[in-house]
């Protein structure tokens, strides 16, 4: 295992928090920040951290991976470098409306660059495995829905290109004219169409609070973000009914991952998975 460099928490200032730990800013140093997670989890950042290095090396957009480390009192994380003046494309979105369109192509450019990055299967998860692995942890399917749904996961085609794992528009970046996908800590390989679902139940099949809470945008604004994204990802010559009609099953399966960490069952979302079940 890979050792940890040893660092003082008094350097630095606590300025979030996370569902599994903390971030913190440096007091003297603007450019570094600090990413603790919180007692006892010691793998977890050893393990982002370790494929935030192979993502990096495969040439995608991403901010260069920073140094595993432990502070005084036991606690493991991760200490890199902010990128100054960066704003994510959802933010850019709610505070200039007007841009959505050039923001959702852009974005939408990023994805179809992502998702034809051919990469070495040894060193990814497969992008069906994970989806296997959660319908088998999840507890308020039935045995019948699972099976249905996992027929599903193996008819669709193989492919063996990039997959961010949470393509939220906020997780993509610009600072500029460079622009990054962070929190790539699901990062795996597969379909393209598993990653371009999470855009779409973001912007069309979440309630209006939660975007307004997320992403600081109506939803209203957020649909048309998707209006204008689907079309440059998937070419104009397609008509968006037919896009959201294949899309809708792959954005439904998010809620296997909803529903893990909600711990409780999301009918809502379900709605999405009415062609399978």
């Amino acid at each position: 295992m890979e050792k940890a460099i040893e660092i003082s928490l008094k350097d630095y200032i606590l300025f979030g928090g996370g569902a599994n730990g903390e971030s913190y800013n440096h007091k003297s140093d603007p450019t570094m920040m600090l990413k603790l997670y919180f007692p006892g989890k010691v793998t977890q950042p050893l393990d982002e951290v370790t494929l935030a290095r192979k993502v990096f090396e495969l040439g995608i957009p991403t901010p260069e991976p920073g140094e595993y480390v432990v502070t005084e009192d036991g606690r493991y994380g991760i200490r890199f470098r902010r990128i100054p003046d960066k704003v994510s494309f959802s933010r850019a979105t709610a505070d200039h409306p007007e841009k959505v369109q050039e923001y959702a192509e852009t974005f939408a450019a990023m994805c179809r660059k992502l998702h034809s990055i051919h990469v070495d299967k040894g060193q990814f998860e497969n992008v069906k495995d994970r989806y296997f692995r959660l319908l088998e942890e999840n507890p308020f399917f039935t045995p019948e829905e699972k099976e249905k749904l996992r027929a599903f996961i193996r008819s669709v085609p193989e492919e063996d290109t990039a997959i961010h794992g949470d393509l939220q528009y906020s997780n993509a970046i610009f600072s500029g004219d460079k622009r990054y996908f962070i929190d790539l800590g699901d990062f795996c390989y597969g379909n393209h169409l598993f990653d371009v679902a999470m855009v779409y139940l973001c912007c069309c099949l979440s309630e209006e609070d939660f975007i307004r809470e997320t992403f600081h945008m109506p939803k209203s604004l957020a649909i048309r973000f998707w209006e204008y994204f689907a079309p440059a990802y998937f070419g104009a010559d397609r008509p968006l009914s037919d896009i959201e009609k294949e899309i809708l099953p792959f954005a439904g399966l998010k809620t296997l991952i909803i529903e893990r960490d909600a711990k409780c069952p999301k009918p809502e979302f379900r709605a999405a998975l009415a062609s399978i079940l």
